[in-house]
């Protein structure tokens, strides 16, 4: 599932190994964001979490669907980038959504006490965190799929 890319840096070479390691990575986003936004909101310091399992393989789709949009807007300007993935993850929030309420009875998430919303299932103001979120996995899906820098070295490390 791993090896080692060019300098023996960290590569997942398959779809199916990147698609855990969205899972994964995405879940902890979830778990922290969570948490941070009960700390500022009702400055709980036990800082609670909540994900769902079923959140695992929603964020493992960044394999599948978010690694081509990156190739096919990664030399488009920054902002026109953020705007296609803000309006992807949006997309695949509420299409995700849709159809785990219509399996389940409800989804994971539950927008609808929101000022904005769409049908409970997504939040047009987290529009700038989902395209802040898309920019900032270009360079993890650069570096899991051995191209550029490695992930874990600072910027001015990898300029030499």
């Amino acid at each position: 599932m791993t090896g080692q890319g060019p300098g023996g840096r960290f590569v997942v070479p398959t779809k199916r190994g990147r698609f855990v390691v969205y899972g994964l990575v995405g879940w902890c986003a979830e778990v922290l964001f969570t948490g941070a936004h009960d700390f500022f909101r009702y400055r709980d310091p036990r800082l609670p979490s909540r994900s769902s399992v079923w959140m695992f393989p929603v964020y493992g789709l960044c394999a599948p669907l978010y690694e081509p949009l990156h190739d096919a807007v990664r030399d488009l300007p920054l902002l026109v980038r953020a705007l296609a993935y803000g309006l992807g993850f949006l997309g695949v929030e509420y299409a995700s959504g849709t159809l785990l309420r219509a399996a389940l009875g409800r989804a994971p998430w539950d927008y609808s006490f929101a000022k904005r919303h769409v049908h409970g299932l997504i939040r047009p103001d987290y529009f700038p965190i989902w395209a802040a979120a898309g920019i900032a996995l270009e360079r993890v899906h650069d570096a899991l799929a051995g191209r550029g820098q490695d992930l874990f070295a600072s910027p001015a490390s990898e300029r030499g």
